[in-house]
């Protein structure tokens, strides 16, 4: 049997390899070099650093040292773990950057501008910019007071012209940035500054979208976590604004946290007065108004229920639902505020559950009767205190019944005046 035979292989022989498949070496510190070099020949002049800058883009890998860039920018170098700067090579650093720069504001602006015109020609780098911010904040431990304040004070700026979003404040609650204090300092001169260019205002809406409004409390020092202490610091700054928002915000929670109790009271099947008992402290501790607990309560009896679709069996349904509750919401309505809050309530739930519309006049009779709610209150709503949700629905719902309470009013009265036996 005769064998094929072997082909020639040619000795030496190169596979060529396509341009785009060979990986360039990742090299910061070249980039740095590059880019310091351009920043000294404009020997400090804001407009030609940002002319620089605009035409440097076409030669230098932004895409890939984008974070590098702003590194230099904000801190003059390439920046390390801990917050120092890299002294790699002949020229680590440069003096034309936000640390060496003054603290006043009108030279703070003009940096800013760089910024703002560097990301408005090269729109990739602002998803950049924001990783970048939320690696140097987290650094701030290794910077001098001096970088910290203006650092801190640029930040209030791009927060507000929006290069970064406020939640990037989140990672300053970070234990080794707390303990010492500097996340707290840190963000009074932010909210400081904030407040002086836009406004105290602008400053609580920024907290709000952030997720910062509920943590306030987490960037103080652990052994300084008290009311007292946070209403000073904020106090000497004049953010009272802060303070409110805070309280706000911590009286929120307490209502959660306060709903959560009573669900769980339900769930335990505890007596009524266990409850009343249990929401009582819970309301003194957290300073809960009556007028607020009633509505919480409210809300969530209703939340226990499973409704059904068909509006004529709802009504119904809800007056069987109820009706066991009315000792504890009877427990909550000592006063004319409360009791207002009450019937408002149950209008706005009517309202927004359609299904309910009918079922509005059934259940505040319903009140009545149990003496949750008093005859001058629900007049009191009917002349005056009423919401505009639904309005002419539920007052044409509750007309006869009002008519009755008048007119029993008028006859009490008139009992009155009679004379009495012997005068």
């Amino acid at each position: 049997m005769s064998q094929k035979a072997e082909r020639p292989v040619l000795s030496g022989q190169r596979i060529k390899t396509r341009k785009r498949d060979e990986r360039e070496k990742y090299d910061p510190t070249g980039f740095r070099d590059a880019v310091i070099a351009g920043l000294e020949k404009t020997e400090g002049d804001l407009e030609q650093i940002s002319k620089y800058l605009d035409s440097a883009g076409n030669k230098l890998d932004y895409r890939r040292y984008g974070e590098v860039l702003f590194d230099i920018l904000i801190a003059g170098g390439l920046l390390v773990p801990g917050g120092s700067i890299s002294q790699d090579g002949e020229k680590p650093r440069t003096n034309y950057c936000i640390f060496e720069a003054s603290e006043d504001m009108d030279t703070l602006h003009n940096h800013e501008q760089v910024f703002i015109k560097l990301m408005r020609r090269y729109k990739y780098l602002e998803k950049m910019f924001e990783e970048e911010m939320k690696k140097v904040l987290v650094f701030i431990k290794g910077f001098t007071p001096s970088e910290r304040t203006k650092l801190a004070r640029m930040t209030a700026l791009w927060i507000i012209n929006g290069a970064v979003p406020p939640n990037v404040l989140l990672v300053l609650n970070n234990e080794h940035l707390i303990k010492d204090g500097i996340a707290l300092e840190f963000l009074i001169e932010l909210f400081v500054t904030f407040k002086q260019e836009k406004g105290i205002a602008y400053l609580v809406q920024a907290l709000k979208k952030g997720g910062i409004e509920s943590k306030l409390m987490d960037f103080f020092p652990p052994n300084k976590r008290t009311e007292e202490y946070l209403k000073q610091v904020f106090l000497e700054k004049e953010l009272s604004e802060i303070i409110k928002l805070h309280k706000a915000q911590a009286s929120q929670e307490a209502k959660r946290e306060l709903q959560q109790t009573l669900l769980d009271d339900f769930h335990d099947e505890k007596a009524h007065s266990e409850i009343t008992a249990d929401l009582k402290e819970f309301a003194q501790k957290y300073n809960i108004p009556e007028h607020e607990v009633i509505v919480i309560l409210w809300s969530t009896v209703m939340s226990l229920g499973e409704w059904n679709k068909k509006e004529e069996l709802v009504t119904d349904q809800a007056v069987r639902h109820l009706k066991p509750y009315c000792p504890l919401l009877q427990a909550f309505a000592t006063t004319d505020r409360s009791e207002l809050s009450l019937i408002l309530k149950v209008q706005e739930f009517c309202y927004e559950n359609m299904n309910f519309m009918k079922a509005f006049q059934k259940i505040i009779l319903l009140f009545y009767k149990t003496e949750v709610l008093s005859e001058k209150i629900i007049l009191k709503w009917y002349k005056e205190a009423h919401s505009s949700k639904g309005k002419m629905h539920f007052l044409e719902q509750m007309r006869k019944f009002v008519e009755w309470l008048q007119s029993a009013e008028e006859e009490s009265e008139s009992e009155d005046e009679k004379p009495q036996n012997g005068e």
